[in-house]
C-alpha cells in the first residue's frame, strides 16, 4: 500500500491538476439480484418495513431514472468527467448485501457482485477501483471470498453494512473476520442501509436521513466500546456519511465512559481516542460541517464521497471542498483514499 505521506506528495496529475479520488460510490450487479430472486422472492426483508407508501413511490422513480447509471458506466464515465472526478471507488450497492439468506446463495450472490465489480474496473482501470461485498451471516465463507477479492480480483476493500440481521458487529463471531481483515490490510468501508428499529421513521424518509447515520453511530460505537478495534488495532475502517453522529458529538461518549465502569468493560481509553484512527467520507452536505471535521479528525483522516448516483448524492463533490485550505483540499478529495485503496496516480 501507498503510504499517507508518498500519496500527498505524488498524487498529481501529468497537467498539473490534483488528483480527484471519490470514496463513496455505488454500482449494482443485476444477475445477483436474479439469482437471489429465485429463492427468496419478492422484496427483501427489513428496510421496507419502515417506508412509507410516499417513500416507496419516490424510490421507484428514482431507481428507474438512476438504473444505467447504478449498473453501467458509460453514464458514469460521462458524470466523473462532468464532476471533475478522476476516479471513482465503487462499492456495491447497500441493497446487495443479501445477509438475510442462506450461506450457499449468500456466497453465490457475493461472488456475482464482486465479479461484475471486477469487471467494470477491468474495462476502465484508469477511472475505477473496486470495494467488494462478502456473505457475513458465514463468517467462514465471508472470509474465504474477502480473500478472494484481495487476491484474484484485485478489489481493494470490502463494504460491510452496520450489523448482520440485527447482530452488531463487536459480537464474539465476526472476529475471525476482523482479524482477516486486518492481516490482509483490506479496507472496510462500513456502509449502512437504514435503521433497524425504524418504527417511528417511516415518514418523509427518516429511514435514510436519520437512520443511516445512526446506524453507523452504532455500529462505530459497539467497535469501540466492545472492544474491537482494541483487539484488532492494524484495522483500516472508513465510514460512510461522515461516520454517523458520534464524530460530532464524542464528548458524550467521553463522559460516559469516565463516569461509568460499565462503559469501560471492553474500551481500554478514551473513545474519542479510537474515533482517529478511523476514517470518515465527507458527505456531510454542509461546508461548516466539514469544517468542523477537519478541526476535530484533521484532514488526513477525511476522504471525498459523494454517494452516487443516488439522490442523497452530493451534487458536487468536489467543489464542495473548494473553501478547504490548498493542503487540505489535495489530502481530503483525492490524496487520502488514494493511500488507502493503495492507488498511485501518474
Amino acid at each position: 500500500m501507498t503510504s499517507d505521506r508518498q500519496s500527498q506528495t505524488q498524487v498529481v496529475r501529468r497537467n498539473g491538476r490534483h488528483f480527484t479520488l471519490d470514496m463513496h460510490c455505488h454500482f449494482a450487479v443485476a444477475a445477483a439480484d436474479v439469482l437471489v430472486q429465485a429463492s427468496y422472492p419478492g422484496p427483501p426483508p427489513g428496510i421496507h418495513d419502515f417506508t412509507s407508501p410516499q417513500t416507496a413511490a419516490v424510490n421507484r422513480a428514482q431507481f428507474a431514472a438512476i438504473g444505467c447509471k447504478l449498473h453501467g458506466v458509460d453514464e458514469r464515465l460521462a458524470d466523473m468527467d462532468r464532476l471533475g472526478i478522476d476516479m471513482q471507488a465503487i462499492s456495491p450497492s447497500p441493497g446487495q448485501y443479501y445477509y438475510f439468506t442462506d450461506s450457499d446463495v449468500g456466497r453465490s450472490a457475493a461472488r456475482l457482485v464482486n465479479d461484475g465489480i471486477a469487471e467494470a474496473v477491468a474495462a476502465h482501470p484508469d477511472r475505477l477501483v473496486g470495494m467488494g461485498t462478502v456473505p457475513l451471516q458465514d463468517v467462514d465463507q465471508a472470509i474465504i471470498e474477502m480473500r478472494r477479492c484481495v487476491s484474484k480480483l484485485d478489489l481493494r476493500g470490502i463494504e460491510i453494512s452496520s450489523n448482520v440481521n440485527g447482530r452488531d458487529l463487536h459480537d464474539p463471531v465476526f472476529r475471525p473476520f476482523f482479524a482477516a481483515a486486518e492481516e490482509l490490510g483490506v479496507l472496510l468501508f462500513l456502509h449502512p442501509l437504514g435503521f433497524t428499529h425504524a418504527n417511528r421513521m417511516s415518514e418523509y424518509y427518516f429511514n435514510n436521513l436519520i437512520g443511516n447515520p445512526l446506524e453507523s453511530t452504532l455500529a462505530v460505537g459497539h467497535l469501540i466500546f466492545g472492544g474491537v478495534l482494541d483487539r484488532y488495532p492494524g484495522l483500516r475502517i472508513c465510514v460512510a456519511h461522515g461516520g454517523g453522529y458520534m464524530p460530532s458529538y464524542w464528548g458524550r461518549m467521553d463522559h460516559g465512559w469516565r463516569a461509568r465502569a460499565d462503559c469501560r468493560e471492553d474500551c481500554r481509553h478514551l473513545p474519542s481516542s479510537y474515533l482517529k484512527k478511523l476514517w470518515f467520507d465527507t458527505l456531510v452536505f454542509d461546508p461548516k460541517q466539514l469544517d468542523a471535521m477537519v478541526q476535530a479528525w484533521g484532514a488526513d483522516r477525511l476522504c471525498m464521497g459523494s454517494d452516487y448516483p443516488f439522490d442523497m448524492a452530493e451534487p458536487d463533490p468536489v467543489g464542495f471542498h473548494d473553501d478547504l485550505s490548498p493542503e487540505d483540499r489535495v489530502r481530503i478529495v483525492g490524496a487520502n483514499a488514494a493511500a488507502l485503496l493503495g492507488i498511485a496516480p501518474s
